[in-house]
């Protein structure tokens, strides 16, 4: 029976032996037991148990502790863990009782010194360098068991292990306005490494709403209520003296967006509608805006209408309107997060605002003619219709009529050439706009124009000269202007200054004071030199200078040589083979100069007519040829000075023979020829080569190439075993020049080589002084028929080989042994 019941409940009727085992007992209850004998007549008293007998398992001393790891070594400490006994002998550990030895010792010592029932222990105070052995025993009321298996032998040092980092977030994180969010993982490296936060490269500090938990294995920041400015990158860096690791996130907070930007700007307004316009929210709530949501109400009235909750762009047509009503626009934007604040627009009354279109600015008149002008003008405002016409008037400008132009559109161009001007008259332009509701005002009228070519400066007067002097007079000369700008030449201004001065004087003062091209400049002092410069006008203004070429002492005339060279003269001359060299020159000079003509800085040809007159001299050579070309001077001379001028004479002609013709790579169908180009080109470009052939037994020549400009040729299509010669001329616009030949002909067949050597060479019969020899003809013969073979003996144990002699056949009797 149990111990706090009284009644008996019986076990076994059937015992025969004096034990019995009872089952179904609880365990931890305390039970009380009876015994009574039976025989044949019946039963006998009951035997009691004495006091109660509590039921549990047999009690011992617990198994070994299990896993007993080294978690941690430094230079004088070591951490170890364990895990309990399987079985802990039927009662409570008590505690564990945790021993090592040094290596070399025999004898394990205690560590701990108190009861300990934690499974984790660092022992400390230990010597850098040492090794120890260390095991672990469980204990309970028994006892203490047995002591687990050892740990390997560990010495004391501090161990390195490079960071390593295990994150438990990914690379990009959306959170929610009001939200927490937290950035968790898990590192590991010795010595323990430094954890640092970042968030766009800047630390993150703990406050109110950041928080950062890190404990030896994990980290954690974590941030509470977060807001659109917690956005951004966040790095965690996990670093000790081995290296670092770091874990990268984007956040984005995301929001509802902030509200549109204003003002809305009503961009049409009718009698019926409106268009309004307005500029995206500064803030998009870290998400794509979606949606704007536009509303309208009557500015009397509290009712919202919708217009439309169905476009992104940020423009609205706002239709259903009452004539003479206000009107007040309500903006929403919307993203995946909500909807923002509203945008209101200040009061609109719904009306038509249109009218004719506005006089444009002065409209500006460029690029006129004799007979056009083209006007441009700027697109005024439109009335708020669209523009569909411009009309453009003119007028002479004493007449008080204006005259359509044209009659056609002119739309949507701002600018229109007007044709059929009358050359000299004065014309002034305006422009009106039209549109729907009818033609606004004209422009200011333009400034007035002539109907003429337009006119640019003259280019310099040309050769100017001093042409006389006296003691306080210089006369000078020049030719007029090679371009005088469309306009006639007014007249001409001539300066002149004292050498060594800044400042230059007018001669005269006005260009229509010296018309013509010759001028006397007067009121200059004696002895002095003075340097001259005329400048041409016309209507547009000044030339730019020409300068006499060198400066004039003022005095009694002595004059040195001048030159005045003809065109032909002026530069590099050009000239064809048979045709006529003409040179000449205007010369001057007091008293006249000796003149006299040089080619090269030698006497010109005997065939050169040369003629001198009093005013200049000329040089003719009739039928010229290349020789004839080089560099002519002209020098002429008196007491005063000389003066010598030159010009390149190049005489037109054929080019010469090419250079150094070689041929290379004969081939049996082919051959390879190149050249170099001719010492004279003719004066011109050479255009192409001619290459021809001959068959040395042919008289004729045949052309194998007349186009290329290259300095080299492939011959192809040879007969082979034939011998050919070559020749090549070039060619220019003049014609074309003298071959140059190959000296000797090649013949067209394939380069030879030797041959290779003999195959299957073997003895079949030997003598005492002589040995018979057969062989097989070698796989290649060279390119050419084989003529004979070389036999050639060594004697077993010398270097060299003795030559016996050459045979024409595949056999031969090698004597004299």
């Amino acid at each position: 029976r149990e111990s706090d019941h009284r009644a008996w409940t019986p076990v076994s009727y059937t015992v025969t032996r004096q034990n019995a085992t009872v089952q179904g007992l609880t365990e931890g209850k305390a039970y009380f037991f009876r015994i009574a004998a039976e025989n044949i007549i019946g039963m006998g008293p009951f035997t009691e148990t004495t006091k109660e007998i509590v039921i549990r398992d047999p009690i011992t001393v617990p198994d070994r502790p299990e896993d007993l790891e080294v978690k941690a070594v430094t230079k004088n400490s070591v951490t170890l863990t364990w895990n309990p006994p399987k079985y802990n002998g039927g009662s409570d550990i008590t505690m564990y009782v945790l021993e090592s030895r040094l290596i070399g010792k025999e004898k394990f010592h205690k560590v701990t010194k108190e009861k300990m029932l934690d499974r984790k222990y660092t022992v400390e105070g230990l010597k850098e360098g040492d090794t120890y052995e260390y095991r672990v025993s469980a204990c309970n009321i028994v006892g203490q068991g047995k002591p687990s298996f050892c740990t390997k032998p560990i010495t004391c040092k501090d161990e390195i292990a490079p960071p390593s980092l295990d994150l438990d977030f990914r690379d990009k994180l959306i959170v929610r306005v009001g939200e927490a969010f937290s950035l968790t993982g898990r590192y590991s490296g010795k010595p323990a490494p430094k954890v640092s936060w970042l968030k766009d490269d800047i630390v993150v500090k703990e406050d109110d709403r950041t928080k950062i938990k890190t404990t030896p294995t994990t980290l954690c920041l974590g941030i509470l209520k977060s807001v659109r400015e917690d956005s951004g990158k966040y790095c965690v860096t996990v670093e000790n003296s081995t290296g670092s690791r770091k874990g990268f996130c984007q956040v984005n907070v995301v929001d509802r967006p902030s509200p549109p930007v204003g003002p809305v700007i009503f961009d049409e307004v009718h009698k019926d509608h409106m268009v309004v316009s307005w500029k995206p929210p500064l803030d998009d709530g870290g998400s794509e805006i979606t949606n704007y949501i536009i509303e309208k109400k009557d500015a009397h009235r509290d009712l919202w209408m919708p217009v439309t909750s169905a476009t992104v762009k940020t423009t609205c047509k706002i239709p259903k309107l009452l004539e003479g009503r206000e009107y007040q626009i309500r903006i929403y934007a919307e993203n995946l997060y909500g909807i923002s604040d509203p945008l209101i627009s200040d009061e609109m009354k719904a009306k038509d605002r249109f009218r004719v279109p506005d006089a444009p600015e002065q409209p500006i008149i460029k690029d006129v003619t004799k007979d056009s002008a083209v006007v441009v003008w700027n697109k005024p405002y439109d009335g708020g219709k669209p523009i569909t016409n411009y009309i453009v008037e003119k007028k002479e400008t004493m007449a008080t009529r204006w005259v359509r132009v044209t009659k056609d559109p002119i739309f949507p161009s701002t600018q229109f050439k007007v044709p059929d001007l009358l050359e000299g008259c004065q014309y002034e332009f305006r422009v009106s706009a039209e549109n729907e509701i009818g033609v606004g005002d004209p422009s200011p009228p333009s400034k007035p124009i002539f109907a003429r070519d337009p006119i640019a400066k003259p280019s310099p007067p040309v050769n100017p000269e001093a042409v006389d002097k006296t003691k306080n007079s210089v006369d000078l000369s020049w030719q007029p202007p090679r371009h005088d700008g469309n306009g006639k030449i007014i007249g001409y201004l001539v300066e002149y200054q004292k050498v060594g001065d800044e400042e230059w004087k007018k001669a005269n003062l006005t260009a229509d004071s010296c018309p013509e091209t010759k001028y006397k400049v007067t009121g200059l002092t004696e002895g002095l030199t003075y340097k001259f410069r005329v400048k041409a006008v016309n209507a547009a203004g000044e030339s730019e200078p020409a300068y006499v070429p060198d400066p004039v002492e003022v005095k009694d005339r002595l004059e040195p040589p001048e030159l005045i060279l003809d065109a032909n003269m002026a530069r590099e001359q050009h000239v064809k083979a048979g045709d006529t060299l003409r040179l000449s020159a205007v010369i001057k000079g007091v008293p006249f100069p000796k003149v006299s003509w040089k080619k090269e800085d030698h006497e010109v040809s005997p065939k050169a007519d040369i003629e001198v007159t009093g005013v200049g001299s000329k040089l003719e050579i009739r039928n010229t040829v290349h020789e004839d070309g080089g560099i002519y001077s002209l020098t002429v001379e008196n007491p005063a000075g000389s003066k010598t001028v030159s010009v390149k004479v190049i005489v037109l002609d054929k080019p010469g023979p090419p250079r150094n013709l070689q041929i290379s790579e004969v081939r049996s169908d082919s051959c390879y020829l190149t050249w170099m180009e001719p010492e004279d080109d003719g004066g011109s470009v050479i255009t192409n080569y001619v290459v021809e052939r001959k068959d040395v037994a042919s008289a004729q020549w045949v052309a194998i190439s007349s186009s290329s400009k290259k300095r080299s040729h492939m011959a192809k299509y040879l007969m082979e075993g034939t011998q050919y010669l070559f020749r090549v001329a070039a060619e220019n616009q003049f014609g074309r020049g003298p071959y140059v030949e190959t000296l000797k002909p090649i013949k067209a067949i394939d380069p030879l080589h030797p041959p290779g050597p003999p195959k299957n060479l073997h003895h079949v019969d030997v003598d005492k002084t002589e040995v018979s020899l057969v062989w097989n003809r070698p796989d290649r013969d060279g390119g050419a028929e084989i003529t004979g073979y070389l036999v050639e003996y060594q004697e077993d144990g010398a270097d060299e080989w003795t030559k016996f002699q050459t045979v024409p056949m595949l056999d031969c009797v090698v004597t004299g042994l």
